[in-house]
C-alpha cells in the first residue's frame, strides 16, 4: 500500500461529535459514492458491405441446396433426439439442482429431504463431496444429531471416511458446543491410519474449547500436537488469542502473539489484526482498540476492507459519528470498496440510536449501489424501525425480506420479536414463535430472553415459568446432541420441485 493509514488517519486524534455533526460528510460520502459517473464501452462499429464488396451467400453455393444434391440434412431428427435426450435427464437435474439450490440457501431440511429423493434414482452414486457440503450446512445450521446420523448412511453406503469428512462432523459437534463428543470423534480419527487429525482437525476443537473458556483442554491439544509433530499455524494462534482475549486474560494473550513473531510457521496476519481489533471494539474499548491497531501497524501488517469496517463498526457503536466517517472516506481515498458490512454497520449505527430516517437513507444508497442486502441488514431495519416506534415500516421490511428471499434464521426472526415486545403485541410475538420453530429456526437466549421480559412487563408469570422450563429441556436436548427435528413427507418435497 503506498499510503500509510496510521499517518493519513490516526483514529485517537479524531474528536467526538454527535451525529448532527456528521451527517452531512457522510450523506456526502454516500451520494459521492452512487454518482460516480460510469465508464462507456466504446465497440467497434460493424462494417456494412456495399454490393459488390462482399461475396453473398446463394442457395446454389450450399450443398444441400443445390440441384445435384436431393437429400435432405435431417436437421428436425437431430433436435428430436437431443430433445428427447435431454427430457431423459430433466429429472435428474431438477433433482441434483434442487439440492444444490437448498444447500446454497442453507436449507437443511430441504437438503435433507432432496438427498433422500436423490438416494433412490438409478443413477445415484454415493459422493464424498456431496456429504462434506451436507455435514457443513448441518454444522452451520446446528444439526449436529443430523450430521451424526448422516455420517453413520454414508458408512452403511460403503463409502469410506476421509480426515475432511470426519473433520467436517467434528465441526458439527463443535458448533453446538458438544465438546465431549468431538473428543469422541478426534480419537476415533487417531484409531484409523488414513484418518489421522491434522491442524485443522485440533483448531477447531482449539475453538470449541476455547469458547467454552475450558483452557485446560486447550493446553492438552497443543500437547497432542506436538507428540504428533503437528505445528500450530497462524489459524490455530488466531483463535486462541480471541479466546484469551474474551476471557479478560491479556496477558497470556500478548505472551501468545510474542510466540507468534518468534515462530516463522505462525506470524501475525490481518485476521491476527481483526481478531483482536474487533475483540476490543465489541467491548467498547475504543482506545485499546485503536492501540493495538496501531501496535499490528508497526508490525508490517496491512489493514484489509474488513479491518475497516470492524473500526467503523466499533465507532457507531459508541456513536463516534465523525470517526465511523473519516475511515468511510478514507476507504474512498485507498479505493478500499464499501461492501455490505460497511454499510449494515452504518445502518446499526443508526438502528441503535433510533435514527430511523438516515438509517433508511443509507440502506436506499445502499441498493442504489447495486449493493446486495443480507439478513443482518434487515435484522438492523427491523431493530430500528422498532426502536424509532415505526411499527408499520417493520412490517414492510419483513415483507421486503420475502420478496428478496433473504435467509429467515435465528436472528431474523428474534429482531422481529423484539419489535412485536416493543409493540406490546404479545400476539403476534407468538404467532411469529411459532413460525420460527415451524422454520426450523431453534431459539437461543435471545429468543427466550426477549419474550420473557415482554410476559413479565405484563405480569404474565405463566407464560415466563412456561418458557424457562422449554429453554432448560431445549439445552438438555441440544447437550445429548438431539436434534428433535422430524423430517417431512417426500411427497411434499416431490409436489414442490414440480411446480
Amino acid at each position: 500500500m503506498a499510503a500509510s493509514f496510521s499517518s493519513s488517519f490516526l483514529p485517537s486524534q479524531l474528536p467526538t461529535t454527535t451525529k448532527t455533526n456528521v451527517i452531512q460528510p457522510l450523506r456526502k460520502l454516500l451520494i459521492s459514492s452512487s454518482s460516480t459517473p460510469s465508464s462507456t464501452l466504446n465497440f467497434p462499429k460493424k462494417k456494412h458491405w456495399k454490393i459488390g464488396e462482399y461475396p453473398g451467400v446463394t442457395e446454389t453455393s450450399i450443398p444441400q441446396f443445390s440441384s445435384n444434391n436431393k437429400r435432405r440434412t435431417p436437421i428436425k431428427n437431430i433436435k428430436k433426439k437431443l430433445d428427447k435426450k435431454n427430457n431423459a435427464k430433466a429429472w435428474a437435474n431438477t433433482v441434483t439442482e434442487a439440492l444444490s439450490e437448498a444447500i446454497d440457501k442453507k436449507q437443511w431440511l430441504r437438503a435433507l429431504q432432496v438427498f433422500e429423493m436423490l438416494k433412490v434414482q438409478p443413477f445415484y452414486q454415493p459422493k464424498e463431496g456431496t456429504y462434506m457440503k451436507l455435514l457443513v450446512l448441518l454444522g452451520r445450521s446446528g444439526q449436529p444429531g443430523q450430521a451424526c446420523q448422516l455420517f453413520d448412511e454414508m458408512l452403511e453406503e460403503g463409502l469410506e471416511p476421509t480426515p475432511e469428512l470426519y473433520t467436517a462432523l467434528l465441526g458439527a459437534c463443535c458448533r453446538s458446543n458438544l465438546i465431549d463428543k468431538a473428543f469422541a470423534i478426534l480419537e476415533q480419527m487417531k484409531s484409523l491410519p488414513l484418518c489421522q487429525p491434522d491442524v485443522y482437525s485440533y483448531s477447531i476443537l482449539i475453538k470449541a474449547c476455547v469458547d467454552a473458556c475450558r483452557f485446560e483442554l486447550v493446553e492438552s491439544l497443543y500437547d497432542q500436537m506436538a507428540e504428533r509433530l503437528i505445528t500450530p499455524n497462524t489459524v490455530t494462534q488466531n483463535i486462541v488469542l480471541s479466546g484469551y482475549g474474551k476471557a479478560g486474560k491479556y496477558e497470556e494473550m500478548e505472551k501468545i502473539l510474542s510466540r507468534m513473531l518468534e515462530c516463522p510457521t505462525s506470524r501475525p496476519d490481518v485476521w491476527t489484526m481483526n481478531t483482536i481489533i474487533s475483540l476490543f471494539g465489541n467491548e467498547g474499548q475504543i482506545e485499546m482498540m485503536e492501540k493495538w491497531y496501531e501496535k499490528f501497524r508497526n508490525f508490517g501488517v496491512e489493514p484489509e476492507t474488513r479491518t475497516f469496517n470492524i473500526l467503523i463498526g466499533a465507532y457507531g457503536k459508541k456513536r463516534m459519528y465523525d470517526k465511523m466517517s473519516s475511515v468511510m472516506e478514507y476507504m474512498r481515498r485507498l479505493s478500499f470498496p464499501w461492501t455490505t458490512s460497511t454499510y449494515n454497520n452504518v445502518i446499526e449505527a443508526f438502528s441503535d440510536a433510533g435514527d430511523a430516517k438516515h438509517m433508511e437513507y443509507t440502506f436506499d444508497q445502499m441498493r442504489a449501489e447495486g449493493m446486495k442486502a443480507d439478513t443482518k441488514t434487515f435484522c438492523c431495519l427491523i431493530r430500528g424501525f422498532a426502536n424509532a416506534g415505526l411499527f408499520h415500516k417493520v412490517i414492510s421490511s419483513v415483507q421486503l425480506a420475502g420478496r428478496l428471499e433473504i435467509p429467515e434464521n435465528t436472528s431474523f426472526f428474534n429482531a422481529v420479536i423484539y419489535a412485536c415486545s416493543r409493540a406490546d403485541d404479545l400476539m403476534e410475538m407468538e404467532r411469529v414463535f411459532k413460525r420460527m420453530k415451524d422454520k426450523q429456526c431453534r431459539p437461543d437466549s435471545t429468543t427466550y430472553s426477549v419474550m420473557m421480559d415482554a410476559y413479565r412487563k405484563e405480569g404474565m408469570s405463566d407464560k415466563v415459568y412456561d418458557l424457562e422450563q422449554e429453554k432448560q429441556m431445549m439445552t438438555a436436548r441440544i447437550s445429548k446432541g438431539y436434534d428433535g427435528v422430524k423430517t417431512e413427507d417426500t411427497a411434499d418435497v416431490n409436489r414442490v420441485l414440480l411446480i
